[in-house]
């Protein structure tokens, strides 16, 4: 649906100009100067909270142009931590193919220590909790649904964030608020609820169900909320075609499905390191993120 997007895959960047910060299971972070930062997309894969050795190629530009949309699309209910920067000038001019529509320039802010998700539709873990107690982290929910059911009101259940391989804990929205002040947690539910709801319908619009989604936020120097890391993308996502859409069943997605199913397939145990992946799976994978940006944003 898209024109092929340009530059070879990229597994893992090398900015020999910037100090590396982090490097996580998709991003790598460099410092640029004391208060900026350069977040550079790469086409890793993590699947079960493993990073997978094969690359998905256009899936960092497809990260990072949909993040952007969003983030404009919705900053009157949050500003985000990006800032106008091009990439390709706090780089070394030999780095450049190497952050080219994959970087982003941002401030530096203090990330909160929690995740905030949103549920609109029972599905994954969600759905196994609810077939055991009629509720999803802890929240009670009305009986009778079905798995990929649309919720009466989205819902927020929040989560710890955990480290490179390993695994994000639900917790209650009073654990979040023994974490980071009940006021702050309670901003952080509204907008994050607020954020959900605005892009689920505009989604709708271009064909696509969003049945889930995670944010992330930190504070500015001044204490403000700021929307930071992705934006409602297909690795922070659930995103399913409207047109496939039928309660009862877990519905085909716009993101790593492909490679989830295979490696469940597989015989392989779920513990670092990944296999590599069917160039056959590769594909599916990368046209299924194209996809979804084309929808999106053309």
């Amino acid at each position: 649906m898209t024109a092929p997007l340009l530059g070879q895959p990229l597994l893992e960047s090398r900015i020999a100009s910037l100090p590396l910060v982090h490097r996580g299971k998709v991003r790598d972070i460099y410092a640029v100067g004391d208060d900026q930062l350069l977040i550079v997309t790469t086409d890793r894969l993590s699947a079960f909270d493993v990073v997978m050795p094969t690359p998905i190629p256009g899936k960092g530009e497809v990260l990072t142009k949909v993040s952007a949309f969003w983030f404009d699309k919705l900053k009157a209910i949050v500003p985000s931590q990006a800032l106008d920067i091009a990439p390709e000038s706090v780089v070394a001019e030999n780095e450049r193919d190497q952050v080219a529509g994959r970087a982003i320039v941002v401030r530096k802010l203090k990330a909160l220590p929690v995740e905030a998700i949103v549920r609109g539709y029972l599905v994954g873990s969600g759905w196994k909790e609810y077939q055991a107690s009629q509720s999803v982290c802890g929240i009670k929910l009305p009986t009778g649904l079905q798995q990929a059911d649309r919720l009466p009101e989205p819902i927020f259940t929040p989560s710890t964030k955990a480290a490179v391989g390993a695994h994000d804990e639900n917790i209650s929205f009073d654990a979040m608020a023994g974490l980071i002040g009940a006021e702050l947690a309670k901003q952080v539910r509204d907008v994050s609820l607020a954020l959900y709801k605005s892009a689920a319908e505009y989604a709708l619009t271009r064909g696509i169900i969003i049945a889930d989604t995670k944010f992330e936020f930190g504070l500015d120097e001044a204490g403000r909320l700021v929307w930071i890391d992705e934006a409602l993308t297909p690795d922070s996502s659930r995103f399913w075609p409207a047109d496939q859409y039928r309660p009862g069943s877990n519905p085909p997605s716009f993101d790593k499905q492909f490679v989830r199913d295979w490696l469940e397939g597989s015989g392989w145990n779920k513990q670092a390191p990944g296999p590599a992946l069917p160039a056959e799976i590769v594909a599916k994978t990368s046209e299924k993120y194209r996809e979804a940006m084309a929808r999106l944003l053309n």
